[in-house]
């Protein structure tokens, strides 16, 4: 079978990668095809942990692809300014790691006590080792007689990994072909047959794979692929970038701070930061949305900045005919939380899966759209929630968010039984929401906001788990087994 991969960047490599190492040689061929014509994107880009999950599949250690990329390690995600009016000046959302199973029951029922007025901690960094080694800025590498697992993400590089992931493909026998695209043949049934070349080669394939990012050359304009915009629930759709320098000390965390009309994001990488402001140009104008990053990150008149174009929602189908989208093709949930390449990867691998259970036929396709249409699904609702549950009160646009009730019955069931105090983890196992965003993930999002009730008078002065289980004390203790950075 030759599947031909139209487009690169890191979908596209991440693709190639994963079918070469999976499938042997004789059951496939596959060649991407790359157009001289097209830049990538490239700015600072952040990942979650599957990303290392990736890295191990293809049996790629750290010390090869992070130094060729500028990675950096990211352990958390730091939200500021996002609901001051509950108290809540920032707030970490740390990657959840196996120490974790002996602290965050604590942190669980630290959130339901909260919730029925009594004052305790529930500062999401203060359960989870990561946030512990966020502050002390240490390495989730731990002693080699410290044997728990540890997850966390990178920063990264897109044009650079992008690079290096299509070096190890070709090595692993994908062939490239940069080639530009002018014509797209199909079959009497529907099918794409071939891809025709600017120079009037004809690329035949059995199979196809659309990575040509906002484009979506095959699986839109080709096979009328319906796209189904999230603009109702998340009203960002552009963003204007730019790097600065990096500091003396690199965090080993993401930023995300929320400005007038929107988010900015601040990612480290070994060189320089990425920065980028993520707006809705329906609440502030690009010469406006500019000035106003240019003033955050401190840039000169001389620093250039880069406008982009988002297109929020995924497609109907993910896998029409005998084709499958990937990427920026397939759709797109603004950069907060990272999931962007989590779910290319997540796509890739399912495929994968119903691929080959189907004998390499469309037999499991059904049920591969139905699961990636529902992972894209949930993953909206989570970051609808950052959204709706906002306590800003200094722009139209925060105030339209926090009004907007443009919600699923899932999120709208999650935030009745937090309002309520009913069981979160309950309703989450109920909803099958556990491979999206899980019970851990949920808490210290709405903890994170305060969205608490006030404390009640009359406290008892006890039933602080954090307190009583000496929380602080275990995580302060097991950092030791962990390195400073730079040593």
């Amino acid at each position: 079978m030759h599947i031909v991969i139209l487009g690169g960047g890191t979908a596209g490599w991440m693709a190639a990668n994963l079918f070469a190492k999976h499938w042997a040689p004789d059951q496939v061929r596959i060649s991407l095809i790359e157009s001289p014509a097209i830049g990538i994107i490239g700015v600072g880009e952040g990942s979650t942990p599957s990303l290392k999950h990736f890295f191990e599949k293809l049996d790629i250690a750290e010390t090869e692809w992070m130094p060729r990329c500028n990675a950096t390690y990211k352990l958390n995600i730091r939200f500021s300014g996002w609901s001051p009016a509950s108290g809540v000046n920032s707030y970490s959302h740390p990657f959840f790691s196996q120490l974790d199973s002996f602290t965050q029951d604590a942190f669980f029922v630290n959130c339901h006590t909260r919730r029925l007025g009594l004052a305790v901690n529930t500062t999401p960094e203060d359960f989870f080792i990561n946030g512990v080694l966020a502050q002390q800025h240490k390495l989730p590498m731990p002693a080699s007689n410290f044997v728990f697992d540890m997850q966390y993400g990178y920063h990264f590089d897109s044009h650079l990994l992008g690079s290096y992931l299509a070096e190890r493909a070709q090595q692993q026998g994908v062939l490239l072909r940069r080639e530009t695209i002018v014509n797209v043949h199909r079959q009497d049934m529907g099918d794409i047959a071939a891809l025709q070349t600017e120079s009037g080669e004809i690329i035949a394939g059995d199979f196809f794979v659309d990575c040509s990012g906002f484009a979506s050359v095959l699986m839109q304009n080709t096979l009328g692929v319906k796209f189904q915009s999230f603009k109702d629930n998340l009203f960002n759709d552009s963003a204007v970038v730019m790097p600065t320098p990096i500091a003396k000390k690199i965090p080993l965390e993401t930023h995300a701070q929320a400005l007038s009309a929107g988010w900015c994001w601040k990612i480290p990488l070994t060189n320089r930061f990425g920065n980028g402001y993520v707006y809705s140009s329906d609440f502030i104008s690009q010469e406006q949305a500019e000035a106003e990053f240019r003033a955050h990150v401190g840039a000169r008149d001389t620093d250039e900045c880069r406008h982009l174009k988002m297109r929020v929602g995924q497609l109907e189908s993910h896998w029409s005919h005998n084709c499958l989208g990937l990427g920026l093709s397939q759709g797109f949930i603004e950069p907060l939380e990272a999931t962007a390449l989590h779910l290319v990867q997540t796509a890739i691998e399912s495929f994968i899966d119903y691929f080959t259970q189907g004998n390499f036929t469309v037999q499991e396709r059904n049920r591969f759209n139905k699961d990636i249409h529902e992972r894209f699904t949930r993953v909206r609702d989570y970051i609808v929630a950052h959204y709706k549950l906002n306590t800003r009160n200094d722009s139209d646009y925060w105030r339209a968010n926090r009004d907007n009730m443009n919600l699923s019955d899932s999120l709208l069931h999650i935030l009745d039984t937090w309002y309520r105090c009913g069981d979160l983890a309950a309703e989450i196992h109920r909803q099958q929401l556990s491979s999206h965003f899980g019970v851990a993930s949920w808490h210290c999002l709405l903890a994170g906001y305060g969205a608490f009730p006030a404390c009640a008078p009359n406290q008892p002065g006890k039933g602080d788990h954090y307190v009583e289980q000496k929380i602080s004390q275990k995580l302060q203790s097991w950092a030791l087994n962990f390195p400073a950075v730079n040593t």
